[in-house]
Parts: C-alpha cells; structure tokens; sequence
C-alpha cells in the first residue's frame, strides 16, 4: 500500500528512552487515504515516540471496514512489504508479473530492493469488507540495493501454545519455529490467538525488542498493560517472556519483534533510504525519465500511476533509534 498522506513537513522522531524494559501503549491514528471516497486506515507505525521495532518501521491497518480499494501503482524503495489479511481479497499485481488474490491465512510479501513498483485493488467493483495489516520491514545495507522479488506462503507453520492458544508464525522466527519467508534481518512477526479465559506465555529472545499490536479482544499483559484494540504495546528489551491474558474474549493480537536495527533511516512516502540525497533521487527518477529503467511497469495497468507529492522545502532527517 502507498503513503498518500506524505507528510508535509519531514517527521523528527523522538528516542523512546533506551533500551531494557519498557511499557509504552500508543493508540493509532486514523489516517484517510485516496481523499473523501478512500478508505480509513489505523497508522500504529512509525509514531513520533517510536520510529521503528526492530526493522519493523511502518504498520496500517485497513479495516475492519467496507470499502472500494483502489490503490494504483506506486513506487517502493529499500524495503520489504509483509500483507497479513484477516477478511476480504486483494488482487496485487507487480512490475516482476505476479498477480494474485491476497487472501486470509495466506502471507504475501515483497521485497523492493533498489526499486520495485505495485497496485493493490479489491475484488469486484463494489465495496467488499475488508481488513488487513500492511507492515513494511526496512531493509539492511545488505540488501536494500539489489534486486526487487515477491513471495507468497499458503502454508505457514503454528505453534500450540497452552490452553488451546496458537502462534502462526508469518516471519521470521517464534519460540524455536522459522517462517519459510525470506526476511534479511533477525526478525518475528507472529499472529497469536487466545481463547477467552486463557493465560498463556510468549517466549521472547531479551535481546530483541517487541511491541503487541491488538487486532481483537483487549489483550491483558499482567503488571504492564492491557492493550486496547487498534493500540500498539512496545515492550522494550531485556525480556524473555511475557504472559498474556485473554479476559473474557477470545483475543488476537500481532507479536512484533526483532533485533534492534543496524541504522538510522530516512523515511518519506514509498521510500526507505539513508540519506536526503537518495529519497530524493527515487522520487526524481519516478517522476521523470528513468521511471520505467528504475520501477518497471505494474502488468495489467496502462499508465495510471501515483505520482509522488512534493517534498518537503527542508532537509528530511533520520528516525532516531532508541539509545
């Protein structure tokens, strides 16, 4: 999904005070993309007290809502793009000629690199319910240069926790299970699910840092926090365990995770860089001649395209990492 609601002026993020332990509970903000007839979506990342989980740097949810998804190709720069739908079908479609109906239970993820371009459109020609995560993972320097690429998992492994509560593990690793998603940094990213009047225990790595995102039910951390829907927990480091509480509804929550991230990044619309300088030259070459040469052509599309809005008349600085 592309950011059409660049902001106006370059987002200074604050540090969230270091590393080890921490509590802090963020709402999301609501955030229309595509104008009045667009849709709603619930922004949990980046958020001015916390730039980044681990390579986690951006979180929407759209939804739970009906509506007409129509999101027209748009470019995408050092980055990766994990879809995690939970109602409804999106038919993606890419410059490397995929096209596939983005369904619940199935993981869909794009890998930009240097450059790569994409639509995102609804099934049908009405409003359809819809609701999903679009979570984008910032590549390492590793990485974030070479070639863009796209995977889609229909089979991902579960871990039984206690109680009768599962883990589906959609990236990365979680409780000594891999993802078979290819992802270029230490890195989790699990769909946990609590039947109601259930406590269970997720094990975490101390050395990575977590957030909760609550998708349903008010999740419950005993002595921490109790997580509100559409609210993300950052938990800090220096854990290796946290219990949750299912209250009296079944819940469901996202476990964000991974090691703190090599760098800084710049981030400004579609675009994941390092310095100024680059988010600059990706938004000169989408707009201009180099278009085609750098972000391909979407298969299926004529020459609808999202052209990017201006920058900003100040110099874009980098999100802060916790100390």
């Amino acid at each position: 999904m592309t950011r059409l609601d660049a902001p106006a002026e370059p987002e200074r993020e604050a540090a969230s005070g270091g590393d080890g332990p921490r509590a802090l509970l963020l709402e999301a903000r609501d955030v229309p993309l595509g104008g009045i007839r667009g849709m709603q979506v619930h922004r949990s990342l980046p958020h001015r007290a916390l730039p980044m989980v681990g390579a986690w740097c951006f979180l929407d949810r759209f939804g739970p809502q009906v509506a007409r998804m129509r999101v027209e190709p748009h470019p995408h720069i050092g980055l990766q793009t994990v879809t995690w739908p939970f109602v409804g079908e999106v038919r993606h479609r890419d410059i490397l000629g995929s096209d596939v109906i983005v369904r619940p239970g199935v993981l869909n993820i794009m890998t930009s690199g240097h450059g790569i371009a994409h639509s995102e459109y609804s099934v049908g020609d009405g409003e359809v319910p819809l609701d999903a995560l679009q979570l984008w993972v910032a590549l390492p320097e590793s990485r974030r240069h070479g070639g863009p690429d796209f995977e889609r998992h229909e089979n991902l492994p579960v871990v039984d926790l206690s109680g009768g509560a599962t883990a589906t593990v959609v990236v990365g690793t979680f409780a000594g299970v891999a993802s078979p998603a290819t992802m270029h940094t230490p890195i989790a990213g699990a769909e946990v699910c609590i039947p109601a009047g259930e406590r269970v225990r997720l094990p975490l790595d101390a050395t990575w840092e977590y957030a909760i995102v609550a998708v349903s039910g008010n999740p419950d951390v005993p002595g921490v926090a109790q997580v509100p829907d559409q609210s993300l927990l950052y938990l800090g480091t220096g854990r290796d365990a946290i219990d949750v509480d299912a209250g009296e509804r079944d819940v469901t929550l996202f476990l964000l995770g991974g090691e703190p991230f090599e760098s800084d990044i710049v981030m400004w619309w579609n675009f994941v860089g390092r310095t100024h300088e680059e988010i600059v030259a990706a938004r000169e070459d989408w707009e201009g001649e180099a278009a085609a040469e750098r972000f391909g052509h979407v298969v299926g599309h004529g020459d609808e395209r999202i052209p990017a809005p201006p920058l900003p008349g100040v110099r874009l600085t980098p999100r802060r990492r916790r100390d």
